[in-house]
């Protein structure tokens, strides 16, 4: 992991600590690591589109797929675990544009308080990400933004995953 990506992952790890959305060690789940790839690939055409309009919603998208592949992990991992397409099941459902809406109602199962709750949480860190590319100073267009670009969002996915995994239970401290 290189520094820049070593950073966002600490100070996404410390915020959300703070806020009481993760624990200070962080979940090690390998299924949903091994998606990843996967989903970045097929993620990359919509999400790079869409950065220089709407930043903070091709950032923050991310984020509620890590968490909805957790709560697949949960609960439907024979059928989700299989599937070689996650995110173009997500965001087949109603669009791009409310992915983020069908991740909170269908999938998390979230209304009133704790759905709103959820879009500021994830608005925020995809604003700390956004604020942390923006200071690197990537030059448009080259490998070094793409590669940062890359960066936010697997840590994003890995962020999300490790908040839907504590939300349902899976905490990781000593016993």
């Amino acid at each position: 992991m290189n520094l820049f990506e070593k950073n966002l992952r600490e100070d996404l790890h410390q915020y959300l600590v703070m806020m009481k959305e993760v624990d200070e060690k962080l979940p090690d789940c390998p299924d949903i690591e091994d998606k990843w790839e996967e989903i970045a690939k097929a993620y990359l055409p919509d999400g790079v589109r869409e950065f220089n309009s709407y930043p903070t919603s091709s950032l923050g998208w991310m984020m509620y797929i890590g968490m909805a592949v957790a709560a697949y992990w949960d609960g439907a991992w024979d059928v989700y675990g299989k599937n070689p397409n996650i995110y173009a099941h997500l965001r087949d459902k109603r669009g791009y544009d409310a992915m983020d809406e069908y991740i909170r109602e269908e999938v998390l199962q979230l209304q009133g308080m704790a759905f709103d709750a959820l879009e500021r949480l994830v608005g925020e860190c995809a604003s700390r990400v956004n604020n942390a590319i923006r200071r690197q100073g990537f030059e448009p267009g080259t490998k070094m933004a793409f590669d940062g670009y890359l960066a936010c969002l697997h840590q994003l996915y890995l962020m999300g995953a490790a908040v839907q995994l504590r939300r349902m239970g899976y905490h990781m401290e000593k016993m």
